[in-house]
């Protein structure tokens, strides 16, 4: 296959919301960082790109929470994000935002080009609505009680105990967050992108032309979405934050977040083009270009069929790859942010990289251990204590500790010169040892154009540990005590250590260039050391035998990396649980607070006049069955008598009432409620609980025995 003209590479835009964890950096960013700086040192045209998502529900809920703006949340977070990349080595060649006018400018296009095109449909669907608030409710807006395991302060869009994904209608019992209040169903117009309109082209493009070049998971996730039947996904949303839709029809509306988001890569390749006086449009329209998304497994359908079928519409190349990873979880546990479960960025830099131990070489261990680790075909598990041992047992004793005998020995037995080589005395050992440093190169270069990350580090370290058997096995400080009468070693015996250091250091420069993708700071150090410029660093010299010239003088040798002790891994064991315990006490304080609130300040619903009330039917019921809904602890399935019909009715009071306690029971049901699916039953009303102060229900009902089917006024 021909090299392509240009590379245009992108991570998955993090939400400025919040610090982001090292789980984030090891799923798009540092893979993207390892291929770009392997491209970039063939000497390819390649743009990486990256920005801030600063749009959606994630945004104001967060500064709800943090008691401020949306616009201040982003001015936060994005600055912090971007310097905690840059700390760790991510190297991107612009990171935007989506916030800035040029993205909003590029979005409105793109929206404004679909839609004029017939690419997008009109549909008008009921949607929840918090009166109090006067508002649509986004996802995020809406809590209730999970279906599927019961959780009380499940979200609209997912449950955080379980994981399950969810839609707001299938929550049990759901209130607004805005207000407290239960949300009311309102008709609202939104434009929709009809996937299922590009499903042949869809299962052609993945299924069969990427079928064996993109990651299994990656493929068998998109074909479980296309067999399981597309539907159009909405573009626009009731939302004040965010891109305000191009139409005057669509006052108050804004462009979904997962279509501006993709987007951000358009407009932040724009803004790099215009810093670079480049044009932007060969990179997204040139068939020459290859463009390659990194991302995590969470954003596989938005990246391989919403925004390839985005693209196609709009002229725009499609994906060549889309490398995701699993996901990366933490001393046995998923890692999460929302349960306090993670290792922030920022943590580690304050903890390691910022340390007056620590130094750009700990972002390199950190980088190191994920990759050693990273979950590109399942998911991986992060522990302190394999940190250590990565970096004790192979950065310490193996690589660095190659790079450091090395030197220390040229400056003890060659004068801190290079030495020469002598052709006619290489046996059959020494010309293995280059043998291997050419195919090395070979092997790791295939690795990377495969984006198989971790195997390719994996023959980094094992040049270095060819390197130390080398050295073992010649033992030049053996050799040295050959000496002659003015107690130097011989001539012969100087030609074999000066074979052999030789060797050593033209490996060490190898190693420079072969470690550069994955630890940037260490190869710039080695560069440093051999007193060679970072041009060197060009991967045309990997595998070469004349990187460092003979008679040249190298520094004196400095440690690469340090030992990490067991104190260090303590302190962040203890760290991590009492961030667990700080959650748990913080939540418990929070679930106080709602209570005594609860107690002191009863939760009073807007005013409404009688026309309202009058719209209600309420009569009077017999329950005449019940019994419990399976996978369901909270529910209970009642056959009420209503005198004129019996109705099925769904009602979560199965942890107030035993199914046998009840029947026969005169209940108060209203039953003019549009029917409602729970647990896959229709349940066709509602009935009238009271709570006391102790949390008990109590039926609602006559006092004396009334007949089924009587008006309650």
């Amino acid at each position: 296959m021909d090299q392509p003209k240009r590379y245009l590479i992108t991570s998955a835009l993090p939400y400025a919301n919040g610090l982001k964890h090292i789980g984030h950096l090891a799923g798009a960013y540092l893979p993207a960082d390892i291929y770009v700086r392997y491209l970039k040192a063939q000497k390819r045209d390649v743009v990486y790109v990256c920005g801030s998502d600063e749009h959606g529900t994630a945004i104001p809920i967060q500064a709800t929470k943090e008691g401020t703006t949306a616009q201040a949340i982003i001015d936060k977070y994005h600055p912090i994000m971007e310097q905690n990349f840059k700390d760790l080595g991510i190297g991107f060649d612009i990171y935007h935002r989506t916030s800035d006018p040029l993205h909003h400018e590029t979005a409105r296009e793109f929206f404004t080009a679909l839609n004029n095109n017939g690419d997008l449909e009109i549909k008008e669907s009921e949607q929840y609505f918090d009166e109090q608030a006067n508002t649509f409710l986004a996802d995020r807006y809406i809590k209730g009680t999970c279906p599927n395991c019961g959780y009380e302060n499940a979200y609209g869009d997912q449950c955080e105990r379980c994981g399950k994904s969810l839609s707001p209608d299938e929550l049990i019992n759901p209130v607004s967050t805005l207000s407290g209040n239960t949300p009311v169903k309102k008709l609202t117009k939104h434009w929709y992108l009809p996937l299922d309109r590009h499903e042949t082209f869809l299962r052609n493009w993945i299924l069969k032309e990427h079928a064996n070049d993109w990651r299994a998971t990656v493929v068998g996730q998109c074909k479980s979405w296309i067999d399981g039947g597309l539907q159009a996904r909405a573009v626009t949303r009731d939302l004040d934050w965010g891109v305000k839709v191009p139409l005057p029809e669509a006052e108050g509306k804004v462009l979904y977040v997962w279509f501006d988001a993709p987007i951000g890569y358009i407009s932040a390749t724009k803004q790099w083009a215009l810093n670079n006086e480049k044009d932007w449009r060969p990179y997204w329209e040139d068939k020459d270009t290859k463009l390659v998304h990194f991302i995590g497994k969470d954003n596989i359908v938005f990246h391989c069929l919403i925004f390839p079928v985005m693209l196609k519409l709009h002229g725009n190349i499609l994906p060549d790859n889309v490398p995701s990873n699993e996901f990366m979880n933490l001393e046995g546990d998923k890692m999460s942010t929302s349960r306090n479960w993670k290792i922030e960025m920022q943590d580690y830099i304050d903890d390691f990289v910022n340390k007056e131990n620590g130094g750009t070489q700990m972002a390199d261990v950190l980088r190191y251990y994920l990759t050693l680790i990273a979950p590109e075909t399942k998911d991986s598990e992060f522990t302190w204590q394999g940190f250590q041992d990565a970096n004790n047992s192979e950065l310490v004793s193996i690589f660095g500790n190659y790079v450091n005998r090395s030197l220390v020995l040229m400056h003890k037995l060659c004068k801190g010169k290079v030495p020469p080589l002598h052709a006619e005395l290489l046996n059959d050992l020494d010309n293995s040892v280059i043998a291997e440093i050419a195919s090395a190169k070979e092997k790791i270069e295939s690795l990377l154009e495969q984006y198989k990350f971790r195997d390719a580090l994996f023959e980094v370290i094992n040049l270095a540990r060819t390197g130390n058997q080398y050295m073992q096995k010649k033992e030049p400080w053996i050799v040295a005590k050959q000496v002659g009468d003015n107690g130097e070693p011989t001539k012969d015996a100087q030609d074999l250590i000066d074979n052999t250091l030789h060797i050593c250091l033209q490996l060490c420069a190898n190693l420079a260039i072969l470690v550069n993708p994955f630890l940037p700071f260490t190869a710039r150090k080695m560069c440093h050391l051999m007193k060679v410029v970072d041009k060197m660093l060009e991967w045309e010299n990997a595998g070469k035998m004349k990187l460092l010239s003979v008679g040249y003088s190298l520094r004196a040798p400095e440690l690469l990396f340090r030992k990490i002790e067991d104190s260090e891994i303590a302190y962040q064991l203890e760290k991590l649980r009492s961030a667990v315990v700080n959650r748990d006490t913080a939540a418990a304080d929070e679930t106080k607070k709602m209570e005594e609130t609860k107690e002191e300040k009863p939760n009073v619903k807007p005013e409404i006049v009688f026309d309202d009330f009058a719209k209600i039917d309420l009569k009077v019921g017999k329950i005449v069955s019940a019994e419990k809904v399976e996978k369901a602890d909270k529910l209970l399935k009642l056959a009420v008598d209503l005198g004129f019909e019996t109705r099925t009715i769904v009602s979560g009071i199965a942890m107030h009432f035993a199914p046998e306690d009840i029947v026969g029971k005169q209940v108060t049901v209203v039953t003019n409620l549009a029917p409602r699916k729970m647990r896959g039953i229709e349940s066709n009303g509602m009935i009238l609980m009271a709570e006391d102060n102790n949390g008990k229900l109590h039926f609602i009902n006559p006092e004396t025995d009334v007949n089924p089917g009587a008006g309650v006024s």
